[in-house]
């Protein structure tokens, strides 16, 4: 359709595809010098302190990790401005899924960059953001879900509030919405109201009204079902035609990298389905990283998808949805639904995921998953008091550290991080350890080092 347009001859130019490949070698050479992780230039590390120290006091708070990169990496390795390189099994909590300084995902950024406008909108959006909408919808409705709209938006707290707010019309004037305990939603002022994290909301006041129900137990599997539902039909009762939707996390990830079986979610949602209440599947942080592109997919919940947001490793956010939560004139709209340069970002992944062979019950993201648990599993044999499962799911790494407290998760984590390698915490009561490798590059002897560290660190910090 646009081969004749002068759009076609800016990309097709072979300048612009030399351009490409000169980006390219430059980055392969300079990234080629990251080998593994190293300790900081002594000679950097005074000027780093005070970069620090004046980057905590630009933000306003100290930043968790001491961490102020170059802009260069290779894969899982990159290097901050003290000189020291680390593994990163973060990625900015599953935003890099690519890794640091990738080549191919660069020239997607650069091509995007060569477009005519920095970002796109409500108002005007280029065929790119029509080809990524395209493709989320398809995947999305891949086995069965009716999850034919989407929205683009520049955070998965945006892409929620959308949701949110399409629920909350559609079901007007129901204005009450259900959720698990140990939920992330969001630091929104709507959102902190569903997030079960006191700390979040303190000082704020209460703009949703909401009701919790438990998140399914391992340790009880047939217990927590029937508690789940039971406190579910209790709340129906209490606020009868008052509720709106239900946000669910399908893997609980700031809670901790709780799974749950279908059976458990079926249960739940069978009773919300009885009562006309839409059922909102938050997967920001899960979308990429189980056997299929949605947690939901993989689940066998396609049918009960009524509104479906994602984030982080898509690059680009978005709310999909059905006809039966189409919005109204005026409710979503958004000055930027994405950086040109992302949306571009966003297609190169997806396209990588497939072409890659990361999704399957046998693909990357699974092998990936049963080298860190094999190892994992053998260091709690060796040292039980030490680590401890649950191990995660897929892409969701995870395990307790020592005895899960906080203060001890937290004093591990910082050695770890100067020992070379970036984790994350999540959850409470245990404290858990998290990691969300880059699944598109991390290869099995980094994992191998990784947990080399990790059980080396764990044995020091046992010690003092």
């Amino acid at each position: 359709m646009t081969t004749d347009l002068p759009a076609s001859d800016i990309f097709q130019d072979p300048r612009l595809s030399d351009a490409l490949a000169t980006i390219r070698q430059v980055v392969t050479d300079h990234q080629q010098q990251l080998t593994g992780p190293g300790p900081a230039d002594s000679e950097r590390i005074a000027d780093y302190e005070t970069l620090l120290a004046q980057m905590s006091d630009l933000r306003g708070g100290a930043l968790y990790y001491p961490y102020l990169g170059t802009g260069l990496g290779n894969g899982a390795l990159v290097q901050l401005a003290d000189g020291s390189v680390k593994y990163d099994m973060i990625t900015g909590i599953g935003v890099h899924v690519f890794g640091h300084s990738n080549a191919g995902l660069i020239e997607a950024i650069v091509r995007g960059a060569v477009s005519d406008s920095v970002m796109q909108g409500n108002l005007q959006q280029n065929l790119d953001s029509m080809r990524l909408c395209r493709l989320l919808t398809h995947l999305a409705c891949d086995s069965g879900a009716e999850l034919k709209h989407c929205f683009l938006s520049t955070s998965g707290a945006t892409a929620n509030e959308n949701a949110l707010k399409m629920m909350l019309q559609a079901r007007s004037p129901a204005s009450r919405i259900l959720a698990f305990d140990n939920c992330f939603s969001g630091r929104t002022l709507a959102l902190s109201q569903i997030t079960d994290r006191p700390n979040n909301r303190q000082g704020m006041p209460t703009t949703l009204a909401v009701d919790y129900i438990p998140f399914y137990d391992a340790n009880d599997p047939e217990g927590s079902v029937a508690r789940s539902v039971v406190e579910l039909q209790k709340l129906l009762e209490r606020y009868p035609g008052q509720h709106a939707g239900m946000i669910a996390e399908l893997i609980q990830g700031e809670g901790g990298y709780y799974p749950a079986p279908r059976e458990f979610f079926v249960q739940v949602f069978d009773l919300l389905r009885k009562h006309g209440i839409f059922i909102f599947l938050d997967e920001v942080q899960t979308f990429g990283r189980t056997d299929r592109f949605f947690a939901f997919q993989s689940l066998g919940l396609d049918a009960y998808a009524d509104v479906v947001s994602i984030g982080k490793m898509s690059q680009v956010c978005a709310t999909l949805f059905t006809e039966e939560l189409k919005p109204g004139p005026g409710l979503i709209s958004q000055t930027f639904t994405g950086a040109t340069s992302s949306i571009h970002a966003a297609l190169y992944v997806l396209e990588q995921f497939q072409e890659q062979g990361l999704l399957g019950e046998h693909g990357r993201t699974a092998q990936i998953h049963e080298r860190f648990r094999g190892h994992f599993k053998r260091l709690h044999a060796e040292h039980p008091e030490l680590i401890s499962g649950p191990w995660g799911q897929g892409g969701m790494i995870a395990f307790t550290a020592f005895d899960g407290s906080g203060e001890k998760t937290k004093a591990f984590l910082h050695e770890l991080f100067s020992q070379g390698v970036i984790a994350f915490p999540a959850g409470a009561n245990p404290t858990r350890v998290r990691m969300l490798p880059p699944l598109l590059v991390v290869t099995d002897d980094e994992i191998d080092d990784v947990c080399r560290i990790i059980g080396e660190t764990l044995q020091e910090q046992a010690r003092k």
